[in-house]
């Protein structure tokens, strides 16, 4: 192999690559879509299957603003169910008095030493 073949074969490579991620995104908005309906959404897979090329230019041509839009408002659905469940988690955690309680009920059931207790005891306060 010569040196103008490996860099025939990483272009190809490259073109590759990008042409799966722009099908992959082509896919995924599809399905993101929730105004289209399921027969138009069987089009552009068809469309995609057997004229790839051409399909994925005119969708993104004619549907450019409105992937941005639902990838937009993908992003920040997801950004806020992190933040609730961070806000969930958070609010999940005891209180040093609430742990405190616990483990003096698992002392006084005897499921823990006096030591064990202070130990316990020690941590929630800190």
């Amino acid at each position: 192999m010569s040196f103008w073949d490996i860099i025939w074969f990483i272009i190809v490579t490259f073109a590759f690559v990008a042409y799966l991620m722009v099908m992959f995104t082509i896919i995924a908005d599809l399905f993101r879509d929730r105004e289209l309906s399921g027969w138009w959404k069987a089009v552009w897979i068809i469309f995609l299957i057997f004229v790839p090329f051409l399909t994925a230019l005119i969708y993104l041509i004619a549907r450019s603003k409105g992937m941005a839009q639902r990838q937009a408002q993908s992003v920040a659905d997801a950004v806020e169910a992190q933040q609730a469940y961070i806000k969930q988690v958070a609010s999940e955690g005891s209180s040093p008095a609430d742990q405190i309680a616990s483990a003096k009920k698992l002392l006084d059931d005897g499921a823990i030493t006096a030591e064990e207790f202070d130990a316990l005891k020690a941590k929630a306060l800190s």
